[in-house]
């Protein structure tokens, strides 16, 4: 039997599966099918300082090979989670990995230790938010903004801090770094894309707020990419995500240089998409003769 568990970031990972952020809510709805701690970890619905009711509709859109969202971060705020959340996740066997956005340095940092106090495990920066002491401008778009708010989250967190990267950038290595030396325990990637459908009928676009991130096996080749580039650019471990559907797509993104395989969207149309992932990913890695699970990260051939 091939060993699953993973190192990360100074935390154990039974295996190195974990339910993305934004797809699995809070897992109560999943936890009606089946047992949480039979995941690496669960990474929890972005988190804000107050509560939020996000965008209006229609906010959510298929597309081939994927789905646009715009919910804007709809959330019950850091302090209904502490409430009302996160004892129902403490009571699974697994990493618990909490979200959070935020508009200033100082709002991440907050969430960050209160969170850290509440009994999380790691601590994910989205920094695919608007930063309202720099015009608006997104945090995770400039090397500078990154580094501000990671510093800012490790000052006050009592636990590893990931960043979450934006693939909207022309270098996402060099946020990556920005990351890293200011502090990161690791990195997580990617996030959405950014994209938009028109209705042809009424020339409007289809989400209400025009534009949305785009998710789904239509950027999987884009999320191998960048976790190849990423993965050389820095030492700290990589989280990797980005329309991974099966076992083989997780198998390619550790191969590319990924230590945790992020899932989302395909739990939309298949719940129990983790759980056939690792399967066939000890399967794989059995067949091959890898005696951990860990021992793929990386192992591409380039040409």
């Amino acid at each position: 039997m091939t060993d699953l568990s993973v190192s990360f970031a100074g935390l154990s990972f039974k295996n190195p599966v974990v339910a993305a952020s934004g797809t699995f809510g809070f897992g109560r709805e999943y936890g009606e099918l089946y047992d949480l701690s039979l995941l690496g970890g669960i990474c929890m619905k972005g988190l804000t300082a107050q509560a939020r009711l996000g965008n209006r509709p229609p906010r959510v859109a298929e597309t081939a090979m994927g789905m646009l969202n715009s919910v804007g971060l709809q959330n019950p705020g850091v302090d209904g989670f502490i409430t009302d959340e996160l004892p129902f996740l403490r009571g699974y066997d697994t990493v618990v990995i909490a979200n959070i956005s935020g508009n200033t340095a100082d709002e991440f940092a907050a969430m960050a230790g209160k969170l850290s106090d509440a009994g999380v495990d790691m601590i994910e920066i989205n920094v695919s938010c608007p930063n309202l002491e720099s015009g608006g401008m997104h945090f995770g778009t400039s090397p500078d903004d990154v580094a501000l708010v990671t510093e800012a989250v490790k000052r006050c967190a009592s636990v590893p801090v990931m960043v979450k990267l934006t693939p909207n950038v022309t270098d996402i290595a060099s946020i990556a770094r920005a990351a890293e030396a200011a502090g990161a325990d690791a990195v997580s990637l990617i996030n959405t894309l950014l994209g938009m459908r028109i209705d042809i009928k009424s020339r409007r676009p289809v989400l209400h707020n025009n534009t949305g991130g785009l998710s789904g096996p239509a950027i999987f080749p884009v999320a191998v990419r960048m976790v190849r580039e990423v993965s050389q650019a820095v030492s700290i471990p990589v989280f990797g995500m980005g329309g991974v559907s099966t076992w083989s797509d997780a198998v390619e993104i550790m191969l590319a240089g990924a230590n945790l395989v992020g899932v989302g969207t395909a739990m939309f149309s298949d719940p129990f998409a983790p759980l056939t992932i690792i399967e066939g990913l000890e399967k794989y890695a059995s067949e091959q003769g890898y005696a951990a699970i860990r021992d793929l990260t990386g192992k591409v051939i380039m040409n």
